[in-house]
């Protein structure tokens, strides 16, 4: 139990180690922000961190839209940032980052086929990397990717990726009940038809981000350079198994990794839909390849069944173009299910859930009345790290654990989260052996998961 709530709660203990208020020893990089998730690190202002952030990019939509979403956050009326924007554009805009080292953070999200090479010439150069996912879309990229962390650790470089879906609520509370053996008993091993952990992800690409039509650009379509479904969504979904099945344990994927299957499949988009999202009227030259019947088709779903340390796991990612009509608000959608002996903790967010993230416990002992109480004692010892939790019975055997808004965090805030864990490691002067086996172990996973399934 120690295990998990330095996870999910670590985080003011990281931040007093070395980092004093009001100091700002981190300066801030961003390379390429072809990504929106490379404006919402920077949704709110960090002590430790200087306000100036110094951009280099190619000229193009991609850092205008970046740019856009930074003064977004400059300009509104509830806790506005004041960064200070320093930019350069040009041809040579990552030689010109290594020439000038201006900061010793670079922040990483946009064209994912060009992330590993930036990630290890970064490394290379002695500059910390805070990456979003993924890191690596297929085997070669990946074995790259593994020498640059064993390069990054010799020289006390960190690199780190934004595992945001860790700090969600639910997410948490499903691994903190799972680590409990008097309510969830022992993780089951499952089968490859039955596995004990499923974790399936259901996303859109056309939706609203900050209230805003998200416009994505052209090259997220080519999975040459976005990576397909498998390698990419999948990353947070794996990172969860892992965190569940083996916590702040080293992992060997030679050894703890072992696969059944896996599959990909294409979602069609016409081009009205392709036009709707990217703002332009014909697919770019570089999407000809994938277009049949006048209709571009990207692989941007996956499913892998795989055993980690024995452990059946079952993790699937869908694309749709946009939510069903009448659910447009819904955005993203989880279901996540962990198998115990005594009891299985569930994510569900259908429409029974009016497509919010709801927790569930059932139980599996047969004794309804001592599970219960097991139940509301298992709450009670997290109150103080997750205040006013309660239950409702919503069947036989079977608990909703509501979840108060106030322990609750946005999509965009969750960024901030693992922003400061971050921190934390930088101050700390290294990223734990566990971290850099996770990534490992997940890059490893998604990017073999891709190559059997073509």
């Amino acid at each position: 139990m120690r295990k998990f709530l330095f996870l999910l709660s670590g985080v003011a203990m990281l931040m007093s180690m070395g980092c004093k208020k009001g100091t700002q020893n981190v300066k801030l990089l961003t390379l390429d922000p072809g990504h929106f998730h490379a404006a919402l690190v920077q949704m709110y202002m960090y002590d430790q961190v200087s306000p100036t952030v110094y951009v280099y990019a190619p000229e193009g939509d991609d850092v205008k839209m970046h740019l856009e979403k930074i003064d977004l956050y400059n300009t509104r009326s509830e806790r506005p940032t004041t960064w200070d924007e320093q930019v350069y554009t040009g041809d040579d805009f990552l030689e010109k980052m290594l020439l000038e080292q201006k900061g010793n953070v670079v922040v990483l999200a946009g064209n994912n086929g060009k992330k590993t090479g930036y990630v290890k010439a970064s490394v290379d150069a002695g500059i910390n990397v805070l990456s979003d996912k993924p890191m690596a879309i297929d085997g070669s990229s990946f074995k790259l990717l593994e020498q640059t962390l064993d390069d990054a650790a010799a020289k006390d470089v960190l690199v780190y990726d934004i595992m945001t879906e860790r700090s969600e609520i639910n997410n948490e509370l499903q691994r903190v009940l799972v680590a409990m053996p008097e309510l969830f008993g022992e993780l089951e091993q499952g089968t490859p038809e039955e596995p004990a952990i499923t974790k399936e992800s259901v996303h859109h690409f056309f939706k609203y981000v900050s209230g805003v039509p998200l416009r994505r650009p052209e090259w997220y379509f080519d999975v040459k350079q976005q990576g397909e479904g498998i390698v990419d969504v999948t990353t947070h979904l794996v990172d969860l198994v892992q965190c569940t099945v083996m916590p702040e344990q080293e992992i060997d994927y030679k050894k703890d990794i072992e696969f059944t299957s896996a599959r990909r499949w294409a979602t069609k988009i016409p081009r009205d839909k392709y036009r709707l999202v990217t703002g332009k009227e014909n697919y770019a030259p570089f999407l000809e390849k994938d277009v049949v019947n006048d209709t571009l088709h990207v692989y941007s779903n996956g499913e892998m069944n795989y055993r980690l340390a024995g452990v059946n796991c079952r993790v699937s990612v869908v694309w749709n173009f946009m939510a069903e009509i009448g659910t447009e608000g819904t955005g993203d959608t989880h279901y996540s299910v962990v198998k115990g002996t005594k009891a299985n903790v569930e994510i569900r967010q259908g429409a029974e859930q009016g497509y919010k993230p709801m927790l569930y416990v059932v139980n599996k002992t047969g004794d309804e009345a001592a599970f219960e109480q097991t139940l509301n004692a298992a709450l009670g010892s997290i109150g103080k790290q997750y205040p006013n939790l309660s239950l409702k019975k919503v069947a036989a055997n079977e608990w909703q654990v509501i979840i108060p808004a106030s322990i609750t965090k946005t999509h965009e805030m969750r960024f901030s989260s693992v922003m400061k864990v971050y921190l934390g490691y930088l101050a700390a002067g290294e990223i734990p052996a566990w971290e850099r086996s996770h990534m490992k172990a997940k890059y490893y996973t998604t990017t073999r998961a891709y190559e059997l399934a073509k």
